[in-house]
């Protein structure tokens, strides 16, 4: 695994990284504390047709999640999913779901063994690429996870035929963006938006992710956060629709649901990106609480 400075006008401490995920490079971006140890890891998933800049917006100063997040003590970690980034060459066709679940845990197991991960690992994911999060958390066994915050995602589509589009193409922006008084100027010039054409093979899973869901859910044991931006309209995010969400995470702690005013679907982008990541961070701190509170040496004899 390898890291260089980032290109250009890349900032802060933000620099490129590649990880060996069982024989596959994957491409991505790491920001480290730069004074003090790293008290976790944020590992990012992008969304479908994106690329792991969603988290490091430059559009505004304080935007980007892995400059935020270094700063707060936490080592961040975006990943290109596998068919984006430098494994587009080698994945033309992307990987299915759960073959991309399977990858990011590889990619997890080498980033763990060469960077100090604290008190473990939180996979924040957004979109398709929290549902490449939830299949890596539902299999994995590894006592270092922490969490799991997801955004963009449910369990019922708003339309009965789902039709993942490049996040850049005018056909999907309703979906994609919601107003345009969301994000700050610039953020669609040329060279604006992170975006990749999205792989054939993940397009596919979209129609069956419902019955994926259902057999994923359960099998995640650690505390679960879902925000739905407040101009959401990929999913359904009704009372009764967030009840059944909420209620198939029956082996998870704790299952939060949070709302995310001012907000689209690409909410790391917008103006409410800081405000979110916050949420997203102060989600950590409350696990990191809960795993030093029910750590069995932490409990005094009185």
């Amino acid at each position: 695994m390898t890291a260089t400075a980032a290109r250009g006008d890349d900032s802060r401490s933000v620099r490129r990284i590649t990880v060996d995920a069982d024989g596959l490079t994957l491409s991505g971006l790491l920001s480290e504390p730069e004074h003090t140890p790293t008290r976790a890891v944020v590992v990012a998933l992008h969304g479908g047709g994106l690329h792991a800049g969603y988290f490091d917006a430059r559009s505004r100063p304080g935007l980007s999640l892995l400059t935020l997040g270094s700063s707060l003590g936490y080592t961040v970690l975006a990943l290109d999913r596998p068919g984006y980034g430098l494994s587009a060459a080698r994945l033309p066709l992307g990987q299915r779901l759960l073959d991309q679940a399977a990858s990011v845990r590889a990619a997890l197991q080498d980033f763990a063994s060469r960077h100090a991960t604290g008190a473990g690992i939180l996979l924040l994911a957004h979109s398709f690429g929290s549902k490449v999060a939830l299949g890596a958390a539902a299999d994995l066994a590894d006592e270092s996870l922490l969490g799991l915050d997801l955004s963009g995602i449910g369990h019922v589509y708003e339309s009965e035929r789902p039709d993942p589009r490049d996040a850049t193409q005018n056909g999907g922006w309703r979906r994609n963006w919601g107003p345009l008084r969301l994000y700050p100027p610039g953020t669609f010039q040329a060279g604006g938006v992170p975006a990749e054409p999205m792989p054939v093979q993940e397009s596919a899973d979209a129609a069956s992710w419902p019955d994926r869901f259902h057999d994923l859910a359960p099998r995640v044991r650690v505390p679960v956060r879902l925000t739905f931006a407040e101009h959401e309209s990929w999913w359904r995010h009704d009372p009764a629709t967030l009840t059944g969400l909420t209620g198939a995470f029956g082996a998870a702690p704790r299952v939060v649901v949070d709302r995310q005013p001012d907000a689209g679907h690409n909410m790391s982008l917008g103006w409410a990106a800081r405000s979110y990541h916050l949420r997203a961070l102060a989600f950590l701190e409350a696990c990191l609480v809960a795993r030093e509170i029910n750590q069995p040496a932490a409990h005094p004899s009185w």
